[in-house]
């Protein structure tokens, strides 16, 4: 089963989704499974694993009411609130919508650097292990060493880091974040979306040969059975077409078996995200 493990879908609200600036007309709409359904079939994909976008009970009941429509939805990573005193209640509602895997917040927009190691979020975390949720990692390098110490002391949860944590592909910076990287895959319980990739990158300039280093550097930390594909559309759309999302992983993984590329493109997905 070929799964792309990041996609979302929104219904366009210009005062909730205020994250998308003018820069980002190109995705100020509404973007539903029947706009990615047909790409899907031609790049030979079975499914898809959608994220929450928006920090609210609601997106996650949307995802679940899309899933029951649109049956290329394999899985749901949602929203719940972590720091919340009644968050075993919270899991229990959920746990009614199998289709619910994971749970994800936006801490890249999250100005404190210790916020995945506050008590409040860490009771959060101890509750996703509890109720067997995956939890997907979304951050930024003022984030690195909180990231280290919430995985270090959760060693039964299964985190997923999305995007290779936002490398400054741009600029070609590399030292910072592969030392990280590096210290993040220590974790056996923790893998890795190779996904969001151009938008970290010029939207307009890039090239294939930008990307080399930083996937190259993912796969031999983490290695081939804890990386797997994600496109992040329509978010890629910022910078390129779906094919591009594609186009910028396949040519780096010349040295994967045929095994180790149907973990890449769907199966470390399945087995992580428990999908059927």
């Amino acid at each position: 089963m070929r799964i792309d493990a990041h996609q979302h879908f929104w219904l366009f609200d210009p005062v909730k989704d205020s994250w998308i600036t003018e820069e980002m007309a190109v995705i100020s709409r509404n973007f539903l499974p029947n706009d990615i359904g047909q790409i899907l079939k031609d790049n030979n994909f079975d499914g898809v694993v959608a994220v929450q976008a928006d920090q609210s009970h609601q997106e996650t009941d949307f995802l679940v009411e899309l899933s029951g429509v649109y049956k290329l939805i394999k899985a749901v990573v949602g929203w719940v609130d972590l720091r919340s005193e009644a968050i075993d209640e919270h899991l229990a509602h959920f746990k009614r919508s199998p289709i619910i895997k994971g749970f994800r917040h936006i801490v890249e927009g999250e100005v404190d650097p210790d916020f995945l190691h506050r008590d409040e979020f860490l009771r959060g975390i101890a509750a996703l292990t509890k109720h067997q949720y995956t939890y997907d990692l979304l951050i930024r390098p003022r984030h690195y060493a909180s990231t280290l110490k919430c995985v270090s002391v959760n060693p039964e949860q299964a985190f997923m880091l999305d995007h290779i944590a936002k490398p400054p592909i741009k600029t070609q910076e590399f030292d910072e974040w592969a030392a990280f990287i590096h210290d993040l895959a220590q974790y056996e319980n923790v893998h890795c979306k190779i996904s969001g990739l151009a938008t970290e990158a010029d939207w307009k300039h890039w090239t294939l040969d930008h990307f080399t280093q930083y996937i190259a550097h993912v796969i031999s930390c983490f290695g081939k059975d804890r990386v797997l594909f994600g496109s992040d559309w329509p978010v890629c759309l910022l910078a390129g077409s779906y094919e591009d999302s594609i186009r910028i992983v396949e040519d780096k993984l010349n040295d994967f078996t045929e095994a180790e590329l149907k973990g890449f493109w769907g199966d470390n997905a399945v087995q992580f995200y428990s999908i059927t």
